[in-house]
């Protein structure tokens, strides 16, 4: 009888007292250890095992730069699916800034002939397909990256400050200052020319290795090296008295950072 009344308290006594604060964190502890030795062995392993990814790229061109965006998902243990997004600017080869008046010890700057400035906006699939694992936790994952997009071209006329010859401030693109005896004072800005956009609609092709050398699976730290072929409905005036072109060719190097989950 005293065997069975002591049963009884010792299960009340469970049901009514849960495990404790400190058996919480430590399981926690336990569940993220075991956490990382799985992505450890899948690492030793040579695989990137994940649902989805998002990562954020910034990118130097050999014709501009840009920023990017990426989400991934998991095909298989070698393949995954990226919807790729991009945001970049496309700058002329004989681009080149110059002074053109100094002005309270600030010297305003203008490139000299430029037409338009020319942004794009991207948007397109594109497939990783892993060719080499890391083979431990500080190893490098090789990625094949290869993809193709729409493309959205944004023309906005490049305007410059600009003194005539009755000592009034105005406002002209290159096409009218050149010849004119306009007196440059400096670059318009950014903001200026948003209101006359033009579009050009185009498509782009890429390819790419990527080397993924973040320290775990879950975490992205690459470096993506690769060309991009990039072709519009019509052709680009960029810098005046030179040919403009319709189909642009180029290599990059992108930073990318992100994570997987």
């Amino acid at each position: 009888m005293t065997v069975v009344v002591f049963l009884i308290t010792l299960i009340t006594y469970s049901q009514n007292n849960p495990p404790s604060q400190y058996d919480n964190k430590k399981g926690k502890k336990e569940a993220k250890r075991e956490r990382i030795n799985i992505l450890s062995r899948q690492q030793e392993e040579g695989e990137l095992i994940f649902n989805k990814q998002s990562v954020f790229g910034i990118k130097l061109a050999t014709d501009g730069y840009g920023f990017s965006y990426e989400a991934g998902r998991y095909k298989s243990n070698r393949k995954s699916l990226l919807y790729q997004f991009e945001f970049s600017e496309k700058k002329h080869r004989k681009e080149k800034k110059q002074a053109a008046s100094f002005n309270q010890f600030q010297v305003n700057s203008v490139i000299y002939g430029k037409q338009n400035n020319f942004y794009q906006f991207k948007a397109g699939l594109a497939i990783q397909q892993v060719i080499g694992g890391k083979g431990n936790k500080n190893g490098v994952a090789v990625s094949a990256i290869y993809g193709a997009g729409l493309i959205a071209g944004l023309i906005k006329p490049y305007y410059v400050d600009v003194e005539d010859n009755f000592n009034q401030r105005i406002r002209k693109t290159y096409p009218e200052i050149i010849d004119s005896g306009y007196i440059e004072l400096g670059a318009a800005g950014f903001t200026v020319g948003w209101d006359e956009l033009k579009v050009r609609p185009g498509v782009y092709g890429k390819a790419a290795m990527r080397f993924d050398y973040g320290r775990f699976n879950e975490m992205v730290t690459a470096i993506e090296a690769g060309l991009t072929a990039e072709f519009y409905s019509s052709k680009v005036p960029q810098i005046v008295f030179n040919k403009e072109r319709q189909f642009f060719f180029s290599a990059y190097l992108t930073l990318l950072l992100g994570r997987r989950k």
